[in-house]
C-alpha cells in the first residue's frame, strides 16, 4: 500500500467523494482522506481543521504523510439544499467552500513536495440566472449570492496556482445519482405520483450523471493540458419540464402536480429563485474539446442507467 500513488481527498463522505473513493481504490491508487473528525492516523486518514485560527490545519507531525501525493481533490461543501438560506446558513455555505479551499491551498504550498495538481469543486451557480443563453467556461460570472460565492471559491485556490500547481475548478451541474443529491429528494415525491414541474418549467437545468463525474475526474488527472474552469455537465441540458417528464416516464408515474413559484418562494425563500427557479444552460465546451466522451450524454440514458437495477415492481 505504501508504494501506491497517493491522492489527497477531502469530502469523501459526500455523494461524489464516496463514489470517487471507491474508484480510486479500484484503479490502484491510495486515497488519503482529510477528515475534520479526529482519527488515529493510518495510511488512509489525516485529521485537519481548515478553520484553525491559531495554527496549521494539520498537525506538524502529520505533514509528512501528505508529501509527494499525485493529486489533491477538494470536494467539501455544506449542502445548499438543506434548510432555508438564513444569514447563518449562508455563512456556513461560504466558509465550507471558500475558507476550506484557502486553507487547503495554503497547506499544499507549504509542503516540500506538493502535489502537482489540485482539483477543487465549484458549481454552475457561477453563471447565475441566464435564461436561454448558452454558457461556456468563457462566460462571465453572474450576479447574486451564488455567483459571488463561486467566484470567491475559485479565487481561494489562487495561491496554489501562483506557486506552480495546476488548478482545475469543477463547475458541477446537478449530479444525478440513485440514493443521493437531487434525485434523493425528487424520487420519493414522484413515486407517490405527486411530481411536477417547478414554476413554469421553462428554466434550464444543467445536469451530469455520477458515473460521468467520476470518469471526468480521472480524465482531468490524465490530461495535463486541462487547467482552470471546467463545466461538469452533460452536453444536452434540459428544461425543468423535460426533466420532470423524463423522470416520470422512467419511474412510470404521472407528473401533473406543478409547484408554483409563489409556493416555492414561500417554502424555500431565497433558495427558490437562486437555485430551483434559476435558468442555467451550460455546455461542457472544454471537456469535449479535450476528447472526453460522455457515458450518458442524454437525460433518458442517465436516468435509465440509474434505475435499471431496481426491481420492476418498484418502477411500475
Amino acid at each position: 500500500m505504501k508504494n501506491l500513488p497517493r491522492v489527497l481527498l477531502s469530502g469523501a463522505s459526500g455523494l461524489i467523494g464516496g463514489a470517487l473513493l471507491r474508484s480510486l481504490v479500484a484503479k490502484g491508487l491510495q486515497p488519503v482522506q482529510l477528515h475534520r473528525k479526529q482519527h488515529a492516523f493510518n495510511t488512509s486518514h489525516v485529521s485537519w481543521n481548515p478553520y484553525a485560527a491559531d495554527g496549521p490545519p494539520v498537525a506538524p507531525s502529520d505533514m509528512k504523510f501528505l508529501e509527494g501525493a499525485q493529486v489533491a481533490i477538494h470536494l467539501s461543501g455544506d449542502n445548499l439544499a438543506e434548510g432555508r438560506w438564513t444569514p447563518e446558513k449562508k455563512q456556513r455555505m461560504w466558509n465550507s467552500r471558500v475558507t476550506t479551499t484557502a486553507a487547503l491551498s495554503q497547506l499544499l504550498v507549504g509542503l516540500s513536495s506538493p502535489p502537482p495538481l489540485l482539483i477543487c469543486a465549484s458549481a454552475v451557480g457561477f453563471y447565475g440566472n441566464c435564461g436561454d443563453e448558452l454558457l461556456t467556461e468563457s462566460s462571465p460570472a453572474g450576479i447574486g449570492y451564488l455567483p459571488e460565492m463561486c467566484v470567491a471559491w475559485e479565487q481561494a485556490a489562487d495561491v496554489a496556482r501562483q506557486r506552480g500547481l495546476r488548478v482545475v475548478h469543477l463547475r458541477f451541474g446537478i449530479v444525478l445519482a440513485k440514493g443521493g443529491g437531487a434525485l434523493a429528494k425528487m424520487v420519493p415525491i414522484f413515486r407517490l405520483g405527486l411530481g411536477g414541474k417547478l414554476g413554469d418549467g421553462r428554466q434550464w437545468v444543467s445536469w451530469v450523471s455520477l458515473e460521468d463525474v467520476i470518469q471526468i475526474i480521472h480524465h482531468v488527472i490524465a490530461h495535463p493540458t486541462l487547467d482552470g474552469a471546467l463545466n461538469i455537465v452533460s452536453p444536452q441540458p434540459v428544461t425543468n419540464l423535460e426533466l420532470t417528464k423524463t423522470l416520470g416516464q422512467i419511474l412510470h408515474r404521472p407528473t401533473l402536480i406543478p409547484a408554483p413559484r409563489f409556493a416555492l418562494r414561500a417554502a424555500f425563500g431565497e433558495m427558490a429563485d437562486a437555485a430551483l427557479l434559476a435558468s442555467t444552460r451550460v455546455l461542457p465546451t472544454v471537456l469535449t474539446e479535450s476528447g472526453y466522451v460522455f457515458q450518458h450524454p442524454t437525460l433518458h440514458s442517465a436516468l435509465a442507467a440509474t434505475f435499471q437495477s431496481e426491481p420492476s415492481a418498484l418502477l411500475g
